[in-house]
């Protein structure tokens, strides 16, 4: 399921691309129920989840507000960028340390996405002038470039590290003596590639080392809150969202903290924020008129959590459409999961399988109720997806969605049947 969406991104990600609000006319169509062979709903022996309800309910969403909406705020963020820019390319060429320290800052500050053709060339610049680079006995300057051309793309080789060891190929100790270094060396390990044994080390020794520093709340760099935070959690893995909202406050506590750019940096969270604030209103609004929550009460309503997963797969506000995609996409994954795992017979998933094999409202006929809903709904979303997508971009897009979901429905089959069946499958076959 997830590498068939994943090929769609393209179009997900369109700068074009909208949602409509209303339905689109090929899926408006009404269906009437047939008599026929039906199953028992009643009679079945049902499983429960026993989940928790939702915290936020439709009513709380649409009560939030934002103070950062309309064009003064916008305007004020455009004038605080062409400053940044300003400081941004000022930096001299012969400084690759004050660029690389401020592009890392752009970036955990959230706003390196208005200047990444900026931050292109000065890391493309610093990647071809090999002989301009950051002197090799600066280990916090050599990990900071290592770390950010290589999650930029670029090929850095972790030999620039051979010159911090000692005559055994082990990293120096007395390199444990400067915690901004380690920090840095630490973080920059997680960019490693297979085979790298020299990025191995590198994290066995920092891990180590920093695991002993102690916290201390009058250091001004804080520096030790920043060590129990990265060994929580190094900055690869974190929500580049969330990691911007801690950093803002992070920053704003050093002593060398940028002013304009601390200024730039809470008013652009503030006014995504509040962009993001009105989708997830909107979300909620989609949500509450498919019926699902009330009507398959058994399964989860994870409407919220599956939006702020899309926030920090894709926060930047021109992928407002592919957040709106992916949280319909996310939210449906949820409801069926629950419905071929805890709730429906395999009398029911079967047919149902099929009918979404078919992509014909009339293949739900014999359809449970419960089922009916929940397929319609599926089908009518994922045709306006489809037809927005063609409408917008010229893309016919309904064969790729309907394969990706029946991918994932005759997985979830699959699982049933050895459920049900008492079988355990091996490690290959699952």
């Amino acid at each position: 399921m997830a590498s068939s969406l994943l090929s769609l991104t393209p179009f997900l990600f369109g700068r074009k691309l909208k949602i409509a609000a209303t339905v689109s006319q090929r899926c408006r169509e009404t269906v009437t129920p047939v008599c026929g062979t039906k199953i028992s709903v009643s009679s079945a022996k049902r499983r429960a989840g026993n989940y928790l309800p939702c915290l936020w309910n439709d009513d709380d969403l649409q009560l939030l507000r934002s103070d950062y909406k309309g064009d003064e705020y916008v305007r004020q963020v455009e004038e605080l960028k062409g400053t940044v820019k300003m400081m941004l390319n000022s930096i001299e060429g012969d400084q690759p340390l004050d660029q690389l320290e401020m592009v890392d800052n752009l970036l955990r500050l959230g706003v390196a996405y208005h200047f990444e053709d900026d931050i292109h060339n000065i890391l493309g610049n610093i990647y071809d002038n090999n002989s301009n680079q950051v002197k090799r006995d600066n280990l916090y300057a050599t990990a900071l470039e290592f770390r950010l051309l290589r999650e930029h793309g670029y090929h850095s080789s972790p030999d620039v590290f051979h010159s911090f060891r000692d005559k055994r190929g082990n990293f120096r100790q007395s390199l444990c003596n400067d915690i901004k270094a380690m920090l840095s060396l630490y973080e920059a390990s997680y960019y490693c590639f297979q085979g790298e044994s020299i990025m191995e080390d590198a994290w066995n020794f920092t891990s180590k080392h920093l695991g002993n520093v102690k916290v201390d709340h009058v250091d001004p760099n804080l520096l030790g809150k920043q060590v129990s935070h990265a060994l929580e959690l190094p900055l690869h893995w974190r929500m580049p969202r969330l990691e911007a909202r801690r950093y803002i406050d992070v920053y704003e506590r050093r002593a060398d903290f940028n002013p304009i750019l601390l200024q730039l940096a809470k008013l652009d969270f503030n006014v995504v924020q509040g962009l993001h604030q009105e989708e997830l209103k909107d979300m909620s609004r989609w949500w509450k008129n498919t019926g699902l929550g009330d009507k398959l009460s058994f399964a989860r309503n994870r409407l919220v959590e599956s939006f702020f997963w899309t926030v920090g797969m894709a926060f930047q506000p021109q992928f407002r459409s592919c957040r709106k995609i992916l949280t319909k996409v996310v939210a449906f994954i949820t409801v069926i999961d629950d419905i071929y795992d805890v709730y429906g017979t395999l009398d029911e998933l079967e047919p149902f399988t099929d009918a979404v094999e078919r992509w014909d409202i009339k293949a739900m006929e014999q359809l449970p109720d419960y089922m009916k809903i929940c397929f319609l709904a599926l089908y009518n979303t994922v045709n306006e997806m489809a037809y927005d997508i063609l409408k917008d971009q010229g893309h016919d897009v309904v064969f790729n969605l309907k394969n990706a979901w029946v991918e994932l429905l005759r997985s979830y089959l699959l699982e049933a049947r050895w459920y049900h069946s008492g079988y355990t499958p091996s490690f290959e076959e699952y």
